[in-house]
């Protein structure tokens, strides 16, 4: 079953709000990507959404809840999206898409959904963020020290990311029954994949990802997939989209 594409939409500068760009247009694509999200559901779907930046997380979750009040979250991420419009240098929402999840920042982001915050930290897993790559802000760590989201930072999961990833899923599953798996394209390493706008050096390998991946989605609880941050414009060739499409294909596998 296949939903369609929504309207591109690419980042513009709002030099007007420059703490909170483009916020009229980001609610209306969360908009349509919830009441598509809600469309797939009512039909027995399992949603693969491919985006877009991290922020059309937040309209999926405001989908799902109301079906899976319990949903958990699986955000594999080279970064963690916890600055608000207080704390960002750029003012661009896809630096804050944990933050309004958890019910912080703007009003209208995160009061997007049913209710707020449309997640608790402990439904949360962070796997695969880099801190060594430089994206994530002073702010963002003073978070993380005290945070009860469940952390797999790179440097810990490096070794054997296979493992890690199933001890993140094991605790998202001792707390949830359906879980939400958000996969940004940034969590590679910029050497294996550079179709991205925002560069991690270290990241995962491509392989090692794709392993990650594999875990989250193959879950008997797992109720859909979220793909975000490929650039398009950084892949003239299109070798890389053709890599992303067979590491998501061997990923949804695993679940059906």
């Amino acid at each position: 079953m296949d939903l369609g594409d929504l309207n591109q939409v690419s980042y513009r500068r709002d030099t007007d709000n420059p703490k909170k760009q483009n916020l009229p247009l980001v609610l209306d694509v969360l908009g349509q990507v919830r009441e598509s999200v809600k469309l797939a559901i009512a039909n027995r779907a399992w949603p693969l959404i491919l985006g877009g930046d991290c922020s059309i997380t937040i309209g999926v979750i405001a989908a799902m809840i109301k079906h899976f009040p319990d949903l958990g979250l699986s955000y594999i991420d080279g970064d963690v999206d916890l600055n608000t419009p207080e704390t960002t240098n750029t003012g661009i929402f896809d630096g804050m898409v944990l933050a309004h999840i958890l019910g912080q920042g703007a009003d209208e982001l995160r009061q997007f959904g049913t209710r707020c915050p449309l997640l608790e930290e402990q439904q949360i897993a962070l796997f695969g963020y880099s801190v060594q790559a430089g994206g994530i802000d002073p702010a963002e760590i003073d978070i993380l020290r005290n945070t009860q989201m469940a952390k797999f930072p790179l440097e810990d999961i490096d070794a054997d990311v296979q493992t890690a990833a199933i001890q993140a899923l094991q605790e998202l599953e001792s707390k949830s029954d359906h879980i939400l798996v958000h996969f940004d394209v940034d969590v590679v390493d910029y050497d294996d994949f550079p179709a991205v706008d925002v560069p991690h050096k270290p990241g995962l390998a491509l392989a090692q990802a794709q392993e990650a991946l594999g875990v989250f989605v193959g879950s008997r609880k797992s109720v859909g997939l979220v793909v975000t941050e490929f650039n398009a414009a950084h892949d003239a060739g299109g070798n890389l989209a053709e890599t992303l499409l067979g590491t998501i294909e061997q990923a949804i596998a695993r679940q059906f």
